[in-house]
């Protein structure tokens, strides 16, 4: 007869576990060996760098997308070079003033994080995440890491629509929210590991306010807006070392990232109605 399993693998840490454990002793995933934790797209998007490559490739995707609805005009300079038609921004959920009071598109509060003026604007933003996403989700945890990249980028674009943005695309708000929430983590811990991590983002916002006074079409309301929500979530939910993810956390997780696939699919229908069936 075969001997019963006693033992697991944590589907965070990849660390061996007893399958008794309420929490795992080496991260503090709560409850690491259940049915629903080893199979929810939350601890799907905690192994390795998942979380990261798909918040990237969803970007990449809706960015090709938006130039395929209507070709491109020429452009040799590199901050308009493949730029999407306004009105393939709009009809997939540009922000501002425009599309909320006009039609009403209060979902473009989500579905702008999502889109790109321009390749350069894609690139400079890909690459901020790319050096952060992973940070954070190490720190704040998977499902915290998602609330504060969406609700951070929500708040920038709704402080942006108040401060009477027309038009605005781009992940840089949820990506100020990470900085802000990373500050925060930096300050909070203290000793000379936080402290480093709080001087050396500080000087990203430094650079990323600053460049908004210098570089035209830079939308630095949203920019403020998603930092302020970064720091205020960052206190609110907590981070991994005072606070091990709990089953709210990771329910509000869920439901937020089926919040935000269900805006994008919205967004793809509506714009491909607009665009070739109306």
């Amino acid at each position: 007869m075969a001997a019963q399993r006693s033992s697991s693998l944590c589907p965070r840490c990849k660390r061996l576990i007893s399958i008794n454990e309420s929490a795992c002793s080496h991260c503090g995933l709560f409850a690491p060996t259940s049915f629903i934790r080893r199979f929810s797209p939350i601890s799907w998007l905690s192994i390795g760098n998942r979380l990261t490559l798909t918040i990237l490739w969803i970007n990449v995707i809706l960015f090709i997308f938006s130039l395929m609805l209507a070709p491109p005009s020429f452009s040799s300079s590199p901050f308009s070079f493949l730029t999407p038609d306004s009105g393939s921004l709009l009809a997939l959920g540009a922000s501002g003033t425009i599309p909320i009071q006009q039609l009403h598109a209060w979902h473009s509060l989500i579905s702008a994080n999502w889109l790109h003026g321009s390749l350069l604007h894609l690139g400079f933003n890909m690459a901020v995440l790319y050096q952060l996403v992973r940070p954070a989700s190490y720190f704040y945890g998977t499902a915290r890491t998602i609330l504060i990249y969406t609700i951070g980028g929500v708040f920038g674009f709704w402080m942006s629509y108040l401060a009477g943005i027309p038009f605005t695309v781009g992940a840089s708000a949820a990506v100020c929210a990470l900085i802000g929430a990373l500050i925060y983590y930096g300050k909070n811990r203290g000793g000379i590991y936080g402290q480093a991590i709080y001087k050396q983002l500080g000087l990203w916002v430094i650079f990323i306010l600053a460049s908004g006074f210098v570089v035209s079409g830079i939308n630095n309301w949203a920019h403020f807006g998603g930092f302020l929500a970064g720091i205020g979530l960052g206190k609110l939910l907590g981070y991994q070392e005072n606070h091990p993810e709990k089953a709210w956390l990771r329910k509000s997780g869920g439901f937020m990232l089926f919040l935000t696939i269900a805006t994008l699919i919205f967004c793809i229908y509506n714009s491909i109605s607009i665009r070739f069936m109306l």
